[in-house]
């Protein structure tokens, strides 16, 4: 395969966000609130990030597929972190009930799950910090900045009401992730 010599990609800074670069760590701060990582993991492989006329630039020079496919991936969590301070991110998910009711509690930093399968004992999920749950109905709603907290929150929600050792066709029971993206 042959190097390509300049691989560049840029992502606009919008209107009323801040982006700092220190080194390796870029620091995004929005109407939303702040939003900090450090991409230090790249320092030593040619890919350098700098602020350009209201653009973020992620660039290499002489890049095989594996730097190429890295200044994709540092320019999507830029993105990524500049989405969250301006609108947020937001999933949604349902409770699903074919046996039991089951009760769904937010409390302090974790979600309780009670009568799922009818088990005495309650399923908990943690909830990540800077990440909002509100449990609405048979949705559960889970809101923040970091798109990696919301969905690891999410996903331990889901995993928490995972069925084990029955047959799933018949025991469909749980919380499932139905939506996910920017909040509106």
């Amino acid at each position: 395969m042959a190097k390509a010599v300049y691989v560049s990609e840029e992502v606009e800074i919008p209107e009323g966000v801040e982006v700092r670069l220190e080194g390796y760590r870029v620091v995004v701060k929005g109407p939303k609130g702040e939003l900090e990582r450090d991409f230090s993991f790249v320092k030593g492989r040619g890919i350098y990030i700098r602020i350009d006329d209201g653009k973020v630039v992620v660039e290499s020079y002489f890049a095989n597929r594996r730097r190429k496919a890295l200044v994709g991936t540092v320019a999507s969590h830029i993105e990524n972190m500049i989405i969250g301070v301006t609108k947020g991110w937001r999933y949604k998910l349902k409770i699903i009930t074919t046996h039991f009711p089951v009760s769904v509690k937010v409390q302090g930093d974790k979600v309780y799950i009670e009568n799922f399968l009818g088990e005495k004992a309650p399923r908990v999920a943690k909830i990540l910090p800077g990440v909002k749950v509100t449990v609405k109905g048979r949705d559960v709603i889970v809101e923040g900045i970091d798109v990696e907290a919301v969905g690891q929150t999410a996903a331990n929600i889901e995993l928490a009401t995972k069925v084990k050792d029955k047959d799933r066709r018949v025991f469909v029971d749980g919380i499932y992730i139905y939506e996910k993206g920017e909040a509106a």
